[in-house]
Parts: C-alpha cells; structure tokens; sequence
C-alpha cells in the first residue's frame, strides 16, 4: 500500500507567489529610483541655470574665474553660488555664498539671493547697502531659510575695493611682492536672519598686482580640516600663482576641498588684479 506524500512548505505554488512578490518589489524600487534621479535632474537643471553662465572678461587688467564642485550626499545639490557682473560705473561686482539645505528648495532659494543682490547692486554702489537691502528683500517674503554671503565692489581703473559679509568665509588675498593674509574685517549676521541688520564695509586700495579669491566653507572646513587650517591652504596656493593663469588657479584652489573630508557643495571665485596702469589717478 503507497502513502501518499504531503505537499511541502516551498512548493511550486509558493515559488510562483514568491516570485510574484518580489517582481512587485522590484517594480516599485526601480520606479523609487527613476523619480529620485529626475528629482536629482532637476535640482541640478535648476542649479545650473541659476549660476552665471559667463563671468565678465573684458574688463582691462582685471580676470575672473569660478569653480562649483556638488555636495556628495542628498540630491547632490546644493545652495552655493558665486555671481560677477558689470555695473554701471565702470566697476565689478562679485559674490559668493551659501545657502542652508541641500535640496530644490535651497537651489530655489539661491536664485532668489543672487537675484535680489544683483537688482540691489544697480540701484547702490555700497556692498553694506546690497546686503542690507538684500537681506530686507529675503525677509519680506518670508522664505525662512538663510544664507551666508559676501559682496565686493571692486573698479580696476582706481584700485578701490569694499567689500562687506554676511556671516561668510573671508576673503583671501595675496600681492606679486610675496604679502598675503586672509580679509578678518567684521561682519554681520547671515542673510534673513534679523531685520534692519547692518554690515559693515572695508576699505582698501590696491596699487600692485594682487590675487583675491571669495570661497565657501565647504572648500575650507570639513571633518578631517578645521577653517584656520583650510584657509592656510588655500593661502599658500593663492600666494603661489600670483601672475599664473585665472582659471588654473580656481581648479586648485577648489580643490582643497578633497583635503577636508567634506560631503557639502563648494565654490570659489577668483580675481587677478594687474595692478594700475600708467596714467590711472592715484
């Protein structure tokens, strides 16, 4: 007499039912990971478009460039921006900053800050009153987020900079004589922070061939690089390509950045400065 076998735990049935769950998984992680990669697109569609598309160059013994490395974590992007344009007088204005988050609303967030400092910065010449209308513009509307930012006026016919913060990384500075240091001059609060904030602006007068370079904290500071030694570094390098070409010396300077063991975005905006021309009024 046979005896008849039971069907066992695991049978074709339960194979098919577990393939079955697992091709439902598999579905909704593949369709997790298309909305997080357009997620990504567009943030960094909406970062790319928000940054300058071009820097000023045909400004007479006076050269810029600019470097934006991603942040490596989130959706890659981030709120660090740098602007330089032309204004009206014959001077340029210059801009870094960093935006809080790492995500669209921070990349949209930026837009608004470059913006409003770019209308503020044709209406007054004074980099203390850009940030303060600025920062007045940002709190109006009430966008509760922040940002760190610095402002120069810079007229390559005189020599004369000013240039004020708002809670940012100061700028480094180095001359053709072999004189270099970082710009500690005070400031104030970060942008959208405190109503009616005032920011103080530094003056200076620059006659000889000089290198400055407005940066982010995320080339200077990281896990592994506290921000006195990060500026250091970046010191020692900008003193080393006085006279050496623009763009070279942003591709160095940003890449500090792979010293400090950051994960954040990172920017940097360098200017060479030839120095005044014969004739130029003293």
């Amino acid at each position: 007499m046979s005896r008849r076998r039971s069907p066992l735990p695991g049978g074709p049935d339960s194979a098919a039912e577990q393939l079955l769950t697992l091709g439902h998984l598999a579905g909704e992680a593949l369709e997790r990971v298309k909305l997080q990669r357009a997620r990504v697109e567009l943030a960094a569609a909406l970062q790319r478009y928000l940054l300058p598309p071009e820097l000023p160059d045909r400004l007479s013994g006076f050269r810029v460039a600019a470097r934006y490395t991603p942040a490596r974590g989130g959706l890659d992007v981030g709120g660090d921006w740098y602007d330089a344009f032309p204004l009206r007088d014959g001077s340029v204005a210059m801009a870094i900053g960093d935006v809080q988050g790492h995500d669209v609303e921070a990349v949209a967030f930026m837009g608004q800050v470059r913006t409003g400092l770019r209308a503020i910065a044709h209406t007054t010449t004074d980099p203390g009153e850009v940030l303060e209308g600025t920062n007045d513009l940002l709190l109006s509307m009430g966008c509760g987020l922040f940002a760190t930012c610095t402002f120069v006026r810079f007229d390559p016919r005189t020599g004369e900079l000013a240039a004020a913060r708002a809670g940012h990384v100061p700028i480094v500075w180095a001359t053709a004589t072999g004189r270099c240091g970082v710009a500690l001059d005070d400031g104030g609060l970060p942008l959208g922070i405190q109503c009616a904030e005032q920011y103080p602006v530094s003056r200076r007068r620059l006659t000889e061939p000089c290198v400055f370079v407005l940066l982010t904290d995320g080339v200077v500071e990281g896990p592994s690089c506290p921000l006195e030694r990060g500026l250091e570094e970046v010191m020692r390098l900008v003193s080393a390509g006085v006279g050496t070409g623009v763009d070279d010396l942003a591709a160095q300077v940003v890449q500090v950045a792979d010293l400090t063991g950051h994960s954040d975005d990172a920017a940097v905006l360098v200017a060479c400065y030839d120095g005044l021309a014969k004739g130029s009024p003293q």
